[in-house]
């Protein structure tokens, strides 16, 4: 599977699926999840809540409206109780069921943000790591390009170093 890291809006990438960085309630609110619902149009916020809550980790498929996809995979790495805080673990369960969901889906392309950072207090470094370290150990069914998207410069060249040590481990 082509495996690469990109700078950008998640919510302006053509793939067929989109993944969310979601809690386990599935609402939608700011940062990845807040720019996927304002460019989705159409009623994914509500659509999304109706098929939670989730356990951590897991996953729910919603359609992808006005976005250039045709499904967005809310993976929950953050939990909406307790402390409220992601871990390694819970990105790592929810990157492995995103991808397995998107298999299901016979979903060719996914784009995937680094999960359970920014509100969902993991180092992104971390997060980073458990995303791509998952990506590189999956064997899909119908993937063949998975992309770790990071918006600024800085977390761009963090995942991106972390993804070539990755690849070069695999090889």
């Amino acid at each position: 599977m082509q495996f690469a890291v990109i700078q950008g809006d998640i919510a302006a990438q053509r793939a067929d699926a989109l993944v969310n960085a979601a809690g386990t309630s599935l609402r939608m609110g700011s940062g990845v999840v807040g720019a996927l619902r304002r460019n989705a149009g159409g009623p994914i916020h509500d659509e999304a809540v109706s098929k939670g809550p989730v356990d951590l980790g897991g996953v729910a498929v919603t359609d992808a409206y006005d976005l250039a996809a045709d499904h967005v995979i809310h993976a929950a790495a953050m939990p909406h109780y307790g402390d409220g805080r992601a871990t390694a673990e819970s990105v790592r369960d929810a990157a492995r069921n995103a991808l397995e969901k998107a298999d299901d889906l016979d979903c060719e392309s996914v784009v995937v943000p680094v999960l359970g950072t920014g509100a969902a207090g993991l180092d992104f470094e971390v997060g980073a790591r458990c995303v791509c370290e998952t990506i590189g150990a999956y064997e899909p069914a119908a993937l063949t390009d998975a992309r770790v998207i990071a918006h600024s410069d800085a977390e761009f060249r963090s995942a991106a170093a972390i993804a070539d040590r990755v690849r070069a481990a695999d090889e």
